[in-house]
């Protein structure tokens, strides 16, 4: 088996980075070398490379799939929002600069051939590459800078597997209208639909992939049926919905429960933190956006953010703030995560991310930070209380001054700070780190006064995430025309695919069947 497809999704968050996830393990455990691909994301959950740069989370998953470390390689161009109308532009893992809209145009033929260069040394190492493309090709606005869609795809001639969510209702229109929507050139590279999150009898379903097949000359490759248990590793904020619950809690191994009201920040990165806690047995983590939420729960987790100072004064215009400092003085724990650590200190001085100079922390610590122009960004290794840690930090702030003592050694520096039940650390991905977050979930359970919460002894976040791999790949197995799908790599496109004629459309009436038929 040998070549490369392109799996776009109707929606952003409609499956697209699960179904290339699925395939590239379903691949891999057949012995087929293949790696993941998404030209470009946009996202604040990202993580640090062996290579010294940083992609998207989705993509390190996908790595994994495939039984790869992550590498810049497989996501060049990485947009982190840090308002609605400024992100910070990432290529090959390094900051570039912050872009907006019109910024971004005079960068695209620089990036194309970023992304065509990666594409190319990928398609020649490996036998299989498996792309993802970004929000929806159906973003016609878009289409002349689109890098990631069918930009790629027509670029590489890639065939395209069109995935969309049945989830959210009106499914076989989306399809439907995703490709009508297309010019006839990107029309005929769409090779199949998937649907994805199927609940309920498949026979119902059928008459509309039929109906669906007639209209638009192509098969629906897949239907994958809603698995309740994927959630480790999301995409990006879309699934971090307030006064949601993160994962599926089990039941307690002891007589007690801990909650952990985790602040859902309105610029929040890395919010994927959090999904180590919601692995434990009896701890029921859920996202939070105000004050009241705070009150009952065992544990409060402020996570990291990509506009600090901006989603500071969140806490503070929304009540938070105030109620963190009451929390705190009453000896309830709390931790806070790289820019959530940050907000929990006395002074932040930030002329690089907001640029509004000094401004007040929460003073729950005796902490300065300083923003500096070049971000940290590297992969950690150190240890608490004795206890081997492993992490990662992507951000620009740095510590000037740390009053309290550090609570955690890392590559043979102090990090993070713990004042009473108060913890804080620049790390990700540290509560991964199975026994150093036993231990400490032990000591926040004392501390909240939940004395029948026993934490499991078994528990490894590394065997989740891959068990749920696994999962994922069986469903494609299952439930994905493989044979289509080996046929696609193969051979590319079908070159017959007829398209849909949006041009014969009455100018201020709307469609009929026959104005929209296939041509």
């Amino acid at each position: 088996m040998k070549g490369a497809l392109l799996v776009a999704g109707t929606t952003s968050d409609a499956g697209k980075s699960v179904v290339v996830a699925g395939i590239c393990r379903m691949l891999a455990r057949r012995g087929v070398r293949v790696a993941p691909f998404k030209a470009q994301n946009m996202s604040n959950n990202s993580v640090v490379t062996l290579d010294g740069g940083e992609i998207g989370r989705a993509q390190a998953l996908q790595a994994r799939a495939c039984g790869l470390e992550p590498s810049v390689r497989f996501n060049p161009v990485l947009l982190k929002p840090g308002s609605d109308r400024r992100s910070q532009l990432v290529v090959r893992g390094r900051a570039v600069g912050t872009v907006g809209a019109a910024d971004y145009i005079r960068h695209r033929r620089e990036l194309r051939a970023v992304v065509a260069a990666e594409l190319a040394a990928l398609r020649a190492e490996f036998d299989v590459v498996i792309c993802e493309g970004a929000g929806s090709p159906a973003e016609i606005n878009l289409r002349a800078t689109d890098l990631a869609n069918m930009g790629l795809a027509r670029a590489a001639r890639l065939p395209v597997l069109l995935v969309g969510d049945i989830d959210r209702g009106g499914v076989l229109a989306h399809l439907f209208g995703t490709l009508a929507i297309l010019e006839p050139e990107d029309q005929r590279l769409i090779s199949g639909f998937v649907i994805n999150k199927f609940r309920g009898a498949r026979e119902l379903l059928r008459p509309g992939l039929d109906r669906l097949t007639e209209l638009t000359g192509r098969p629906t490759v897949g239907v994958l049926p809603y698995a309740e248990d994927l959630w480790i590793d999301a995409e990006d904020s879309l699934g971090t919905l307030a006064d949601a619950p993160v994962g599926r809690p089990s039941p307690p191994v002891g007589t007690e429960w801990l909650t952990v009201a985790a602040v859902r920040l309105p610029r929040i990165s890395n919010s994927t933190d959090v999904e180590a806690l919601a692995c434990e047995p009896g701890v029921a983590v859920r996202w939070v956006s105000d004050p009241s939420r705070l009150a009952g729960a065992d544990l409060v987790v402020v996570p990291g953010s990509k506009a600090t100072v901006s989603d500071l004064r969140w806490l503070r215009r929304t009540g938070i703030a105030d109620a963190l400092r009451a929390r705190a003085a009453a000896g309830g724990p709390i931790l806070g995560i790289c820019g959530g650590y940050q907000m929990l200190g006395t002074r932040i001085i930030d002329h690089v991310e907001s640029d509004v100079g000094e401004v007040e922390g929460l003073g729950l610590f005796d902490l300065t930070i300083e923003f500096a122009e070049s971000k940290v960004l590297r992969r950690s290794a150190g240890c608490a209380e004795g206890i081997t840690v492993h992490g990662y930090e992507i951000h620009h702030g740095r510590v000037v001054h740390r009053g309290d003592p550090a609570w955690l050694t890392v590559e043979g520096e102090p990090e993070g700070s713990a004042r009473g039940a108060v913890w804080g650390t620049h790390l990700h991905g540290l509560l991964e780190s199975d026994q150093l977050r036993r231990s400490w979930l032990r000591t926040v359970a004392v501390a909240a006064g939940r004395t029948g919460f026993v934490v499991a002894e078994d528990i490894s976040v590394d065997a989740v995430r891959s068990a749920q791999l696994d999962l994922l790949a069986d469903l494609v197995e299952d439930h994905l025309d493989i044979a289509e799908l080996e046929r696609l790599l193969s051979t590319g496109a079908p070159t017959d695919l007829p398209t849909l004629a949006t041009d014969a459309v009455p100018a201020g009436g709307p469609a009929t069947r026959q104005d929209m038929g296939v041509i």
